[in-house]
């Protein structure tokens, strides 16, 4: 389980949160949606969870490790697949690997299983012999995928994975999700490709301004039988006024549909929409790895 208690983080010299007082879970054996508007709080939220910054306040809690007060721990159970897949362009696809299977404490015959399957999956069984510095950008995405999943994390983080593959790859990627998923894992995928986090996940949250928008299921959307995308309900709970509105509620429970005390989604998609559907009740990655680690965070 990912626990997100409180978390703020306000950069230095700035007078206002990046991301403020930000609450919600996420559990075991579900792709959990996280998307919002350039400049809402997505990638300062995702670096404070992968560790690669700190939080101003709050904590982030990772299958019951605390990121404030057992870092190595709570990292270790994290792959995280940057949106700029840094990667060290001087070795090649197999020395990368090796890399951060030591740093994750991956056995050389894991290793080499994960690695051989992985590459086929993405058609790179030749490129990895070859320097990093040759690779296309979509080879350097697949192999910043690989990288993160070579230690099998229990908490599986992706910035924008799609960014670079070939159609057939982000096919398998988004099987990889689902199969990951459903052993018990959990996928934390960010993406403003709405059509992908429609399909793939089980429940999205929505940040916007820095505030936590709402947290809901996508099967409560369709039980509902409400005839809006994910992509028109998105614009609607981000249009500037109702973002206001949001923001000048005086407690969280009041919210939309808070992360910790859900409210019925009904209320919701009535106040998104202005139709009011049928009554259905409510369901309920040491500074990136250590300063030596690639700094798209995947080490411990």
């Amino acid at each position: 389980m990912l626990e997100i208690s409180h978390l703020t983080k306000t950069y230095a010299g700035s007078h206002s949160p990046s991301v403020d007082n930000i609450s919600f879970t996420v559990n075991d054996g579900e792709i959990f949606g996280f998307i919002g508007p350039n400049g809402a709080g997505k990638s300062t939220t995702i670096k404070c969870i992968t560790g690669i910054i700190s939080v101003t306040d709050g904590d982030v809690i990772v299958n019951g490790k605390s990121l404030k007060t057992n870092p190595l721990a709570a990292k270790a159970d994290i792959g995280y697949v940057s949106d700029d897949h840094a990667l060290y362009e001087g070795l090649t696809g197999i020395e990368y690997i090796n890399f951060i299977s030591d740093v994750f404490r991956v056995g050389a015959a894991e290793r080499e299983e994960r690695l051989n399957r992985l590459a086929a999956l993405f058609s790179l069984e030749d490129a990895v012999k070859k320097q990093i510095s040759t690779y296309s950008h979509g080879m350097k995405q697949k192999l910043n995928i690989i990288g993160a999943l070579i230690h099998e994390p229990k908490i599986w983080i992706l910035d924008e994975p799609m960014t670079g593959l070939d159609p057939k790859s982000a096919y398998n990627l988004k099987k990889l999700m689902r199969e990951h998923a459903d052993k018990g894992n959990i996928v934390f995928f960010s993406s403003h490709v709405l059509e992908v986090v429609e399909k793939v996940c089980d429940r999205i949250a929505i940040i916007d301004g820095g505030h936590l928008v709402t947290v809901c299921t996508l099967d409560e959307l369709k039980a509902r039988n409400v005839d809006r995308s994910l992509e028109e309900l998105f614009l609607k709970l981000t249009d500037d006024e109702y973002s206001k509105q949001f923001r000048q509620e005086e407690a969280p429970e009041e919210a939309l549909l808070s992360a910790e005390a859900p409210k019925p989604l009904e209320t919701q998609i009535e106040t998104a929409t202005g139709e009011a559907p049928q009554s259905v009740e409510s369901q309920s990655a040491a500074e990136t790895a250590t300063n030596e680690a690639p700094s798209d965070g995947e080490g411990v």
